[in-house]
């Protein structure tokens, strides 16, 4: 283990890269050791054109912090039924470079630039089954009807 774990252009980059080389055009880089652990720590890098299926988290102590140290994000929350009750664009050095969204808000994240990497926190464990509670009327990933909804989701900022 090593005593101090830098965030520095390397580590961006390598992360950075490990997305790019996904089908799934995103990456996360852990700092918490195991999926048990009472805190998740990480970075995301998700590129352009990576659907991340709308979910929310019911757990209330699984409210979720995001904040952006490169590139660009839109953030898009919903309520219930689908319908955008917020919309915003994060990225550093700008007005606004993060978000905490509480728990039982449906969001996702899209990415608006290559190369862009958050860093996010959130209460563990993480348990894979039940962490996220996908909404019904957005498609799966995967889904052929994804494609379509990611690029409206999109087009919102454009």
């Amino acid at each position: 283990m090593r005593p101090v774990t830098l965030i520095d252009i390397a580590l961006l980059e390598a992360t950075t890269a490990a997305a790019r080389g996904s089908a799934r055009l995103r990456m996360n880089h852990n700092f918490h050791a195991s999926e048990a652990e009472p805190a998740n720590r990480l970075l995301n890098a998700i590129e352009p054109g990576s659907y991340v299926t709308p979910h929310r988290h019911l757990d209330p102590a699984k409210d979720e912090t995001f904040v952006v140290l490169r590139g660009r994000f839109g953030l898009v929350c919903f309520d219930e039924h689908g319908t955008i009750t917020h919309r915003v664009v994060l990225e550093p050095g700008g007005p606004i470079a993060g978000a905490n969204v509480a728990y039982g808000t449906f969001h996702t994240l899209l990415s608006l630039a290559p190369g862009s990497v958050f860093f996010e926190a959130k209460a563990g464990p993480y348990v894979k089954i039940s962490d996220k509670d996908w909404a019904p009327w957005a498609p799966r990933e995967g889904d052929p009807a994804a494609a379509a909804y990611l690029a409206k989701l999109e087009a919102l900022f454009d």
